[in-house]
């Protein structure tokens, strides 16, 4: 299943009446608006081992966090969960959520043949990210 589309949202600039500079204004602070990347992703131990669904604005360093073990009380590190092996990329981080939600309930066989369909082998993807 492809991810969801990103919802469209009403675009900043649009003059809704006002003063007459807030147009000018709006469109100034569009170009200091910085495009946003969210991510969902899983890792596992090994293939066909333990899987661990997550969401974050950074995928090279959440994922660089989860080798080092930062929390050794944490799922990932008690379970050594370190290989990159799937993840999808949004431009909001609502719909980075409802998908990783949306996927938390799925039963283990359909996570697993998403990956075998995008990562046959079921390489590390971080190394790629190096």
């Amino acid at each position: 299943m492809p991810p969801p589309s990103c919802h469209s949202r009403t675009p900043l600039g649009i003059n809704y009446g006002g003063n007459p500079g807030e147009k000018e204004r709006n469109d100034n602070n569009n170009k200091m608006r910085k495009e946003h990347q969210y991510y969902l992703y899983i890792l596992t131990n090994k293939r066909n081992g333990t899987l661990y669904i997550g969401v974050t604005n950074n995928i090279f360093s959440r994922t660089f966090q989860h080798k080092l073990k930062e929390n050794l009380d944490s799922f990932t590190a008690k379970y050594d969960i370190t290989k990159l092996v799937y993840y999808e990329e949004y431009q909001y981080i609502q719909d980075a959520i409802t998908r990783e939600k949306q996927m938390k309930k799925w039963n283990r066989e359909w996570k697993v043949n998403l990956i075998e369909r995008n990562n046959p082998t079921w390489m590390d993807l971080s190394r790629e990210m190096e």
